[in-house]
């Protein structure tokens, strides 16, 4: 507590922005009014889910479990696949206004469990199921259910029926202002060993399509376990890796041909890592190695019970921090966790 209250009044008296870094990544930003351009008003219809992983965002973004810098220009967030999902997992799934019989409602089970009020340490949990995720059965039986009835929730598919589902784990904790340390936990809740894709992504808000501009800032590969982020206004930055991942990179560009068909200016769109993990489109991916968002490829085979660690750095250090390998540890099949430091590398 005396070392929060330190940087509490550091940061107050703006001698320390320790703030700077922090939870203002939304979990989601389709569907909003912020992003209705439509001409009747019609919001939930104009930007909806489908649509999220391939068209840039002009003044939100979203991710799960993830942390931005104030001024949302260089955001990081996790997504995942469990293997059967048609589409890679970036953020929350929900209903519209229109598609919930209660209106909207995010039809997923997460949890924010811990954070300082300088965000100096912060810890969230998403539930992410074995099986594949029943994004039609969420929307078709909400939307047959009439208002007096009751909503129809992730957890009524049965898809965590006898404890087929990973607990993912999102730990950040800050060695200063500017140097985040991160730590990713993969539970295996189930009886059955289970195989999982994370990939720990980052990227750069679109603030140059709208206008007309040249792209604001770059993002690319230092070496095999490194990208460097290069904006104008953070600065540089590293993002470290441990262990071997493959590093994958894009833009954070429209898909216009997929969503309205004009010819894309750019071949390495805002949806090429849903394509290269699900599609198996090799040429979905920048090879390289640039863009304005990058992800690092871990592909995991959890042991039943068991969880694998994942650490990372986001820092304005260039050397290539110590790190952990990942590795796998028993653990017990209890939800109770215990409380965890994160050592500085």
């Amino acid at each position: 507590m005396d070392a929060e209250r330190r940087r509490l009044a550091e940061s107050d008296k703006r001698e320390k922005h320790w703030k700077r870094w922090g939870p203002y990544l939304s979990e989601r930003a389709w569907g909003t009014v912020r992003e209705d351009y439509s001409a009747d008003g019609s919001a939930w219809e104009y930007f909806p889910h489908d649509h999220a992983r391939s068209r840039a965002y002009r003044w939100n973004e979203d991710g799960i479990g993830g942390i931005c810098n104030r001024r949302q220009h260089v955001c990081f967030a996790v997504a995942l696949w469990n293997g059967k999902d048609p589409i890679l997992k970036e953020r929350l799934f929900g209903l519209t206004g229109n598609e919930g019989n209660h209106g909207e409602d995010v039809k997923e089970i997460y949890y924010y469990l811990d954070s300082t009020p300088t965000h100096s340490y912060m810890k969230f949990l998403y539930k992410y199921p074995q099986a594949e995720f029943p994004y039609a059965d969420l929307v078709n039986e909400n939307r047959r259910r009439g208002k007096f009835e009751g909503e129809y929730e992730l957890m009524d598919t049965g898809v965590f029926d006898d404890d087929r589902y990973f607990d993912v784990f999102v730990e950040y904790a800050k060695a200063d202002v500017d140097d985040v340390l991160i730590r990713i936990t993969v539970s295996n809740r189930g009886a059955e060993a289970a195989s999982i894709n994370i990939l720990p992504t980052v990227w750069l808000r679109n603030d140059w399509t709208w206008f007309g501009k040249e792209p604001t800032g770059s993002i690319y590969a230092d070496n095999d376990t490194t990208v460097v982020i290069d904006h104008p206004k953070p600065g540089i930055r590293h993002l470290h890796f441990d262990g071997s991942p493959e590093l994958l990179f894009t833009n954070n560009e429209t898909n216009n041909e997929r969503l309205f068909g004009p010819v894309n200016s750019t071949p390495y769109v805002k949806d090429a890592f849903h394509r290269y993990i699900i599609d198996g489109e090799i040429g979905a991916v920048n090879p390289e190695r640039r863009g304005s968002k990058a992800a690092a490829n871990y592909r995991l085979d959890v042991p039943a019970g068991a969880e694998i660690v994942l650490q990372m750095r986001l820092s304005e250090a260039s050397a290539r921090p110590r790190l952990n390998q990942p590795a796998a540890r028993s653990g017990a099949r209890s939800q109770a966790r215990r409380s965890v430091t994160i050592a500085v590398w």
